[in-house]
């Protein structure tokens, strides 16, 4: 029973439960679907790199790193976007660098959404926390008590919220950037119980990670000074510092509810964006010529 609930995305508790009860009443004909618009999926994805990339599946809440065969070297789990909410993007970039002990500029909807009611409540909530407030050239102007004038600023825009380098930084200790349209990258998390979980949609779309000085050693290697020891050193540091790579690495972010390991063992995930269902409504329309998204 625990196997099958690995192998389905559902809690391993042993227990008959609704999620497991689901997972054995849904007929095969649906599993063959997810494997065909995986298939689908992968079908638009690059297949080639001048690096080994690192593939990211949201749904499945699982990164993998891959060396210039193609042999998965690292495997973690990632808490991704929220459904509905803030989902992970699927998009295909490069990683260029990496930033230890990063500042976090609080997007502006989630510094309205988010932290200004918070401020409402508790004009000590910047100090509690962590924060600052910069002007548009990113200088301090405050990092105390918040009055209703820096309010008014931060709720227009023309003042911005960020949060320190430290243990309590959002980013965690570490960052992985890639540029692109989203401000979507990968980082560590002070909140690390949420891996425990099975379902690991909790973030506002980035992609937080579990082993992130796994992940740094295997981004760096190309630089044997960057042990696992130095870069310990730097994430509990006393400065920001971005370290650029020699070579750009490949990132997928993919969405696919069904994977073959190794192993040639299947497992489903949960269609927790609804893209599956919304594939297979576009394909219904009829297919799309080759090379094509529909």
């Amino acid at each position: 029973m625990k196997h099958f609930q690995l192998r389905h995305g559902i809690d391993a508790d042993g227990r008959l439960g609704k999620d497991t009860l689901r997972g054995l009443n849904t007929p095969i004909s649906q599993r063959v679907k997810q494997l065909q618009l995986a298939l689908e999926r992968w079908r638009w994805a690059p297949h080639t790199f001048e690096h080994a990339p690192v593939v990211v599946n949201v749904p499945e809440f699982r990164l993998r790193a891959f060396d210039a065969a193609y042999h998965t070297e690292l495997e973690m789990k990632i808490v991704a976007g929220e459904a509905y909410k803030h989902e992970t993007p699927v998009f295909a970039t490069e990683m260029k660098y990496l930033t230890f002990r990063p500042y976090w500029h609080v997007p502006l909807s989630i510094q309205r959404k988010e932290l200004i009611p918070a401020i409402r409540r508790d004009r000590s909530y910047l100090a509690h926390n962590g924060y600052e407030v910069v002007n548009a050239r990113d200088e301090a102007v405050a990092a105390g008590k918040v009055d209703n004038a820096i309010l008014n600023d931060l709720r227009s825009g023309k003042l911005q919220l960020r949060q320190m380098p430290g243990d309590k930084n959002a980013l965690g200790l570490i960052a992985f950037m890639f540029p692109n349209e989203y401000s979507v990258y990968m980082h560590a998390t002070p909140a690390t119980s949420l891996f425990a979980k099975t379902r690991r949609d909790f973030s506002h779309g980035c992609i937080r990670v579990e082993r992130p000085v796994e992940l740094a050693t295997w981004a760096l290697k190309g630089k044997p000074e960057w042990t696992s020891g130095r870069i310990e050193e730097a994430m509990h540091g006393s400065k920001t510092m971005n370290v650029r790579l020699d070579k750009p690495i490949p990132v997928l972010i993919v969405y696919a509810t069904a994977v073959v390991l190794p192993n040639e063992e299947v497992h489903f995930s949960p269609d927790i964006y609804g893209q599956d269902a919304e594939l297979e409504a576009e394909l219904a329309k009829g297919y799309p010529t080759v090379g094509k998204k529909p």
